[in-house]
């Protein structure tokens, strides 16, 4: 598997090694020995599975301390946009974000630390989106921010006109409105 760092501290794009025949392909999408070694040591305890049409926004998602979420996403079905926002206070990319498609076709994943906003865009007619989770989900300590906020730059790839989101998600905050409890 191959490592790929980007240009944000923490976040990692993993491409995996496929092999192919004439009966179709295998890769190796998880080990926990290699991801400790060359990614973060991470204990994953709990694997989330959506499906989602053309148009349809999740996020900016993420869990406040003591229940933080670190996550390795990928999309097994169709395309996205994966996106993730660095939100952790006095890190020089404070509110800068990532952005990577994740594909069937491509199979790359996208790890995602602690102290990161994220969510994703479906850009194929439907997509299949699967992430490990650090820690257990607990409704209680939700949050999130605006993935219509402008000062973020993102570039969804979606009309945002035709684009598909929660009634919750229309109500996050703006990042210059946010009190960040993540620190760098």
């Amino acid at each position: 598997m191959e490592i790929i760092d980007t240009e944000i501290i923490g976040l990692k794009i993993l491409k995996p090694k496929v092999f192919t025949d004439s009966r179709g392909y295998f890769f190796e999408s998880y080990s926990k020995k290699l991801f400790d070694h060359d990614v973060a040591e991470v204990e994953f305890v709990q694997d989330n599975e959506s499906c989602s049409t053309f148009g349809v926004i999740r996020g900016l998602h993420f869990q406040r301390p003591p229940y933080c979420q670190a996550k390795l996403v990928r999309c097994v079905t169709g395309r996205v946009l994966d996106v993730a926002v660095d939100i952790r206070k006095g890190s020089p990319t404070y509110g800068k974000h990532v952005a990577v498609e994740l594909s069937e076709d491509n199979r790359l994943q996208f790890f995602i630390p602690h102290g990161f906003a994220h969510g994703f865009a479906v850009l194929s007619d439907k997509a299949v989106f699967q992430y490990k989770c650090d820690n257990y989900y607990h409704p209680e300590a939700e949050g999130g921010i605006s993935i219509l906020d402008p000062d973020l730059g993102i570039d969804w790839k979606v009309d945002m006109n035709e684009a598909i989101l929660s009634e919750k998600d229309k109500r996050h905050s703006l990042l210059a409105d946010f009190d960040s409890p993540f620190s760098f």
